[in-house]
């Protein structure tokens, strides 16, 4: 599997400038080999391949100043996103959607470079670790979390601490160097690593169906409900921080200020709301050997006339991501389900009822079976997800030893990685003391 860790860099001002440099030159060879790329399909009248534009690249150096003073892995990267892009627009015009065409890049939109396979390495110099880019400098890095030591490649990691993913599997591929719109600097590195992820159980033991939503962001069939997020706090600011910038003057240092203070605060809300989402996720991918949820159309939700905000605030598509992705490094089986009808199904007998979204309890006229809407929901979707496994379940199982009507209502704010000593067996989810 491939992983990506990422981590804080610590520039000076002097290397600030450096990287801003080197930045802005992949953005002009980039915008470069767009030209190239249009022009040789006005002479040819087909796309030039990708090692076509990539053989220019020597040429370019003897008559392009700074051209030489970036790494040379580094330029090739730049002409390989080219073709990535250009591979993902044929993707969505198979798919029917209309697609433009490819854009010079603007500084604010090209932010970051790729070394790959060689060129860096973590050291320590000075008492503190530092990456050592080639051609660039040696950045102190903030080392928050282990990253495994590295063998099987050119790159090696002196500064390393202990790692829970075994040592000798690991390569270290590339590092991505990127300024955030708040004016730091990150390190992301890829590390493949060559064992396989467990694989899932044919007859998995326990077993949770999730309905996300946004008065509680989560609730399972095993009774637990996490509640959503409150970043009230959080837009307050941010809205505040919006208004000062549009009464700046476009382009002064002042409007320069202000408009970093509102990325930050953008920031801010991100890395809160992811955090809660992986915190979360984690949990359901660990604690179980099946986890079923609704496959949401997002895109198509948001497009709604009413509620768009909250939706796109509590990131469902995220959070499914996260889990999906999770589930497979832990072995996990992972099942998205159709949503239709999930809420109005009686989970016990399954006869169809509307109600719409402010009853908050489901009430059966047929079986007279009564429970939360959103516990009759999750129930509904693991039994879809077992069904689409092929896991039978007992249909004569009484309704009330089948479904718990009790739910254990925690707050987001309490929700702590999987594994921590303060969950006690019960709510484990993330929540409760």
């Amino acid at each position: 599997m491939y992983y990506a860790y990422k981590y804080r860099l610590k520039p000076s001002d002097a290397h600030r400038e450096e990287l801003d440099r080197h930045r802005d030159i992949c953005r002009q060879l980039y915008n470069h080999t767009l030209y190239r790329l249009n022009e040789y399909q006005d002479e040819h009248g087909e796309l030039p391949s990708m090692t076509t534009l990539r053989s220019e690249l020597p040429d370019l150096k003897k008559w392009w100043d700074g051209l030489s003073d970036v790494y040379s892995k580094i330029l090739q990267t730049v002409v390989e996103r080219l073709f990535d892009n250009l591979n993902s627009l044929s993707k969505l015009k198979e798919n029917g959607y209309g697609v433009g065409q490819l854009k010079w890049k603007p500084p604010r939109e090209f932010r970051s470079f790729t070394y790959s396979q060689s060129g860096f390495k973590l050291d320590k110099k000075g008492g503190q670790t530092v990456l050592s880019l080639s051609k660039l400098a040696d950045i102190p890095v903030r080392l928050h979390r282990a990253i495994p030591d590295v063998h099987k490649s050119d790159s090696s990691c002196a500064a390393h601490q202990k790692s829970p993913i075994s040592e000798d599997d690991a390569a270290l591929k590339q590092v991505t160097v990127k300024k955030e719109p708040t004016g730091e600097w990150f390190a992301t590195f890829g590390v493949e690593m060559d064992d396989e992820p467990p694989k899932p159980p044919e007859n998995p033991e326990k077993c949770v169906g999730i309905d996300v939503g946004i008065l509680k962001y989560a609730h399972d069939t095993d009774g637990t409900a996490v509640g959503s997020l409150d970043l009230s706090d959080e837009r307050d600011r941010l809205e505040r921080e919006q208004r000062k910038l549009s009464r700046k003057q476009h382009g002064s240092n002042n409007y320069e200020k202000q408009r970093r203070r509102v990325a930050e605060c953008h920031a801010d809300l991100r890395r809160k709301r992811r955090d809660f989402l992986h915190k979360l996720s984690n949990y359901y991918a660990r604690e179980y050997d099946f986890v079923a949820v609704e496959d949401l159309n997002v895109k198509g939700m948001m497009e709604s006339p009413s509620n768009s905000r909250n939706r796109a605030s509590a990131a469902w598509r995220t959070f499914l991501s996260l889990l999906e992705y999770k589930c497979k490094r832990e072995g996990t089986h992972f099942v998205a389900v159709n949503p239709r009808g999930t809420t109005k199904e009686c989970a016990a007998c399954g006869v169809s009822t509307d109600k719409p979204l402010w009853v908050r309890e489901h009430s059966c006229p047929a079986c007279g079976f009564e429970a939360d809407r959103d516990a009759n929901a999750a129930w509904n979707i693991l039994s879809r997800g077992l069904e689409d496994i092929g896991v039978g379940h007992s249909e004569s199982t009484p309704v009330e030893t089948a479904l718990p009507t009790d739910t254990d209502s925690v707050s987001a704010k309490r929700v702590v990685e999987a594994g921590s000593p303060t969950l006690d067996e019960r709510t484990a989810s993330a929540v409760s003391e």
